[in-house]
């Protein structure tokens, strides 16, 4: 039997997964996208990845 061990990620000790990592820039960044479009929230998904890089994921 072979058991698979998932990487440790310090920067993410909880083992997020990026759908629920940074839930404060994904909010705001999905409220602009949605009454604005993407063209105008280009700061705020900027934002969103920056905070998802923090954790380590690669976006």
């Amino acid at each position: 039997m072979t058991t698979i061990q998932s990487e440790k990620n310090d920067k993410n000790p909880e083992n997020l997964k990026p759908c629920c990592a940074c839930p404060d820039t994904k909010k705001k960044r999905d409220e602009c996208v949605f009454l604005k479009g993407e063209e105008s929230c280009k700061e705020l998904i900027e934002a969103h990845k920056e905070c998802l890089r923090s954790y380590g994921f690669k976006v």
